[in-house]
């Protein structure tokens, strides 16, 4: 039955009504390949271990009483203006000299120049990561640069398709350029939607990969979900990601719990000479899908092959208000646990690049300027939070013929390319 009274008629009517940041659902070779996917159960993308998504009955009681507490609403914001870095595009406008450099925008979003070619992960420069515009977490700084402003992208790479990492008003004015993107398997649906043309998406399943301006990009997994709309079908799948030049590789953890797939990863891919890793946005309401930051620097040591090299980059956190801990705890925690495993991090102000193989990186705790003081104080830095890196390594590495990352785990540019152009 097919006429205006029809099932299908009115589907199709619901769906023209659907607020355009909800997004799209997939259809036709799309949930096709999705049905496919080796990662796709029971009607649902599967997380590679078993994860809660979110407190239910009591305990969402329990976190809503807290969430919304006065005192507590006040500790989760900083009390003074967030120092964000003032000469960012002067910064870019010369070549990194080691051939890799990593701006942190906020949140999830940095933009890797890599061997020559331009990386942007998760842009988010909305003013809201929500489906509306007067409602729902708002930044707590401007962004660094404008997106106008930064310049030719080669590729856009999506971990997933919640709103704090996949904006509507940014993937719209990106729609406009020539870049491609790179997202995980279902996340198409949303980009074709807003303007992305489908010759412009590479989209992929766990542990496929595709190449981009000599950049080869590689879906990993994580223990996440996913969802924009009322409904939330699961038929989108989140991604970390690796990303390897010539010279130099990066791993972008988009949001996921700690699991033991991180060594996998690290085996097949790194090791890297930078990780950026999610550390914040976790509670004990939903510890299976966001990292602490203890849990983020096992997951970077996981990733380097159980040694504290290369140079760990803290994300997801200071942009917004998105969990119930203290706005300073993800940036304080990162600290200690690097301490403690003797690793390196990184510490930039919002839009302050820096070469992660140099001898320095920033690594002053910026963020004490405009925190509510602990009652405590201030821990000290007992240890350097910079420390020995992984430069070289990957090429290292390659030289004596170490494929990983490039056979047996993961399809080729082709294969990819033509499953995502449906």
């Amino acid at each position: 039955m097919t006429g205006a009274g029809s099932p299908l008629s009115l589907r199709s009517r619901l769906r023209s009504l659907r607020p355009a940041a909800f997004g799209a659902d997939s259809a036709g070779e799309r949930l096709e390949r999705i049905h496919r996917s080796p990662n796709f159960a029971d009607g649902v993308f599967q997380n590679p271990v078993g994860a809660r998504t979110r407190p239910s009955g009591a305990s969402g009681l329990e976190f809503a009483k807290i969430y919304f507490q006065k005192e507590a609403r006040a500790r989760r914001a900083p009390i003074g203006t967030i120092p964000v870095h003032s000469t960012t595009l002067a910064d870019l406008a010369a070549p990194p000299v080691s051939g890799l450099r990593l701006t942190w925008m906020g949140h999830s979003s940095v933009l890797a120049e890599i061997d020559g070619r331009r990386v942007l992960f998760d842009p988010v420069w909305g003013e809201r990561c929500s489906p509306f515009a007067f409602a729902g977490p708002k930044r707590l700084h401007p962004v660094p640069v404008p997106l106008a402003s930064l310049g030719p992208v080669d590729v856009v790479v999506i971990s997933h398709d919640h709103y704090d990492h996949l904006d509507l008003p940014s993937i719209r004015a990106l729609a406009s350029t020539d870049t491609v993107f790179a997202v995980p398997l279902g996340v198409g649906a949303h980009l074709e939607r807003w303007g992305v043309a489908a010759s412009r998406l590479r989209e992929l399943d766990w542990n496929e990969s595709t190449e981009v301006a000599g950049i080869r990009l590689t879906a990993t997994p994580a223990r996440h979900f996913c969802g924009r709309g009322l409904r939330n079908q699961q038929h989108t799948l989140w991604a970390s990601w690796a990303v390897e030049g010539p010279e130099h590789r990066v791993y972008h953890s988009g949001d996921t719990g700690y699991f033991p797939g991180f060594r996998d990863i690290g085996a097949e891919h790194g090791p890297f000479d930078a990780t950026m890793i999610q550390i914040g946005a976790y509670s004990e309401y939903w510890p299976d899908i966001h990292m602490t930051p203890a849990e983020g620097m096992r997951a970077h040591l996981d990733l380097q092959g159980g040694r504290p090299s290369g140079v760990m980059l803290p994300i997801h956190w200071g942009t917004f208000n998105l969990a119930p801990h203290p706005w300073a705890e993800p940036g304080e925690g990162t600290v200690t646990a690097a301490a403690e495993a003797g690793a390196g991090i990184a510490l930039p102000r919002p839009g302050q690049p820096f070469e992660p193989t140099a001898d320095e990186v920033p690594d002053a705790p910026w963020w004490r300027s405009v925190a509510a003081v602990p009652a405590e104080g201030w821990p000290a830095v007992t240890a350097p939070v910079t420390a020995p890196s992984a430069a070289g390594a990957p090429a290292a590495k390659a030289a004596a013929g170490d494929t990983a990352g490039r056979g047996d785990g993961g399809k080729t540019e082709e294969t990819a390319e033509s499953a995502s152009s449906a």
